[in-house]
């Protein structure tokens, strides 16, 4: 069975890209705001990790990413952020709580997936990892 992965932009030609280039070796589920990604983790569902955009509308990844982890269950999903914000690396480090990875919109699709590789092995590693 494939890693599930999370993705939640609100680009749709990020969101085609990042489906090329990963579908192949995960499962996609794919978001296009902060909502409807909330919603579908309300039904229970439990990606292995969580892709997302920064800057979105209606509920923006910071606030999104704010509610899995003050959430008892989603506290240790990894994220890895992906956002063309102008400071990234000074948002990223001024955020409350831990980011994963994050990379610089646009990215290289061979950084991203080293990111995810190397965010699942730690995942993995350190015992957090729920029994999917």
């Amino acid at each position: 069975m494939k890693t599930q992965i999370l993705v939640v932009d609100d680009d749709m030609s990020i969101l085609k890209l990042l489906n090329f280039i990963l579908s192949k070796d995960y499962d996609l589920v794919i978001k296009n705001s902060g909502l409807e990604a909330l919603s579908w983790l309300e039904e229970g569902n439990d990606p292995t990790l969580i892709i997302s955009d920064l800057q979105m509308p209606y509920l923006d990844g910071q606030t999104f990413v704010r509610n899995l982890k003050i959430s008892g269950f989603y506290r240790d999903t990894p994220i890895i952020v992906l956002s063309g914000a102008e400071n990234l690396e000074n948002e990223v480090e001024g955020m409350p709580f831990k980011i994963d990875a994050y990379l610089q919109k646009p990215f290289n699709p061979t950084s991203l997936k080293s990111a995810i590789t190397m965010v699942l092995n730690l995942y993995y590693t350190s015992g957090h990892a729920h029994n999917n």
